[in-house]
């Protein structure tokens, strides 16, 4: 397929899969709007759905509609299972938008996917519980010793990678009827190292991307996150330079934030973000290359192709 008849399919299926949001709403609140008890109450869930779940690029969603179409035999492709498959994509999107309100709300965040942040429409800003209130609130000691390659790698995995890229793949595969350990093992292989990445990619755009791409403002310098740029900018470090860190990252003040961007600047991060990424992109066709022996290359392919070079 030609580039451009690749992206018109592409642009086909995005438009099949967000035309199916429409129904997750209605079957998730068509039974009780109007209920006398508790159509209040729907009525809100279909407010918090309609304004979070959609907006985003889908990736995870798409990604399940992909994945069944490459592995499922045309005799799997019936409507009623491709309406499965559309349905289980937006459950995972809607799993998705879960954790970004979530986020928003742990990160004070302002601005999601280019409209403001779901937290601060609602009373809940000022009402949150005093235990959440205790995990955000910012670390009078920054500790930077706790920023190691071993932890941020850990962190990764478990926060982006298996539900961000193992869960899509693999809920069509067991759709597929595939549920060999072996065929998962190494689908999952591929796939958390493409997280890895994706997540790291996300870091550095938080700190150097454009919020009009983005939709969002970066706060993981503010909010003292163990981010892949303060890893790596420890790697690189002189003393007088980890003092810098030392007194500005993990501050609000906006010099101080400027100070820790200076810095990035100063170590070359994004020349090193551009060198990692080429050789992520490598080492991952690498793996494909090995491990994609009985599952289709296409559905590994295509998820490359969406996140290497993204700029949101």
């Amino acid at each position: 397929m030609s580039g451009s008849g690749a992206r018109g399919a592409a642009a086909a299926e995005r438009e099949e899969f967000l035309g199916f949001f429409p129904q997750i709403v209605r079957d998730l609140t068509e039974g009780g709007l109007g209920h006398p008890e508790v159509g209040d109450a729907v009525a809100r869930l279909r407010e918090v759905l309609e304004y979070n779940v959609p907006g985003g690029k889908c990736n995870r969603g798409l990604t399940v509609l992909a994945a069944f179409r490459e592995l499922a035999a045309p005799a799997q492709q019936d409507p009623e299972s491709l309406r499965c498959a559309l349905a289980v994509g937006w459950c995972i999107e809607l799993f998705q938008a879960f954790f970004l309100v979530a986020d928003d709300i742990m990160d004070a965040s302002l601005t999601r996917r280019g409209q403001l942040c779901w937290y601060k429409k609602t009373a809940y800003q000022t009402e949150l519980g005093q235990m959440l209130d205790l995990i955000t609130a910012p670390i009078s000691q920054v500790d930077l010793s706790r920023f190691s390659e071993q932890r941020y790698k850990a962190i990764v995995k478990y926060k982006t990678a298996f539900y961000s890229f193992y869960l899509p793949v693999a809920a069509a595969m067991y759709m597929a009827g595939i549920d060999d350990q072996e065929e998962h093992d190494n689908a999952k292989a591929i796939l958390l190292e493409m997280g890895e990445f994706f997540q790291i990619q996300d870091d550095y755009l938080d700190c150097f991307g454009d919020p009009e791409l983005t939709g969002k403002v970066g706060t993981d310098i503010q909010d003292n996150k163990c981010s892949w740029l303060v890893v790596e900018c420890l790697r690189r470090v002189t003393p007088d330079q980890r003092q810098i860190l030392e007194e500005n990252y993990g501050c609000k003040e906006p010099e101080k934030v400027a100070k820790v961007k200076e810095l990035y600047d100063t170590l070359g991060m994004k020349a090193a973000f551009q060198e990692y990424e080429e050789s992520s992109y490598r080492r991952l066709q690498e793996l494909i290359r090995k491990h994609a022996t009985r599952l289709p290359r296409e559905i590994f392919l295509g998820l490359a192709q969406k996140i290497y070079k993204r700029q949101k």
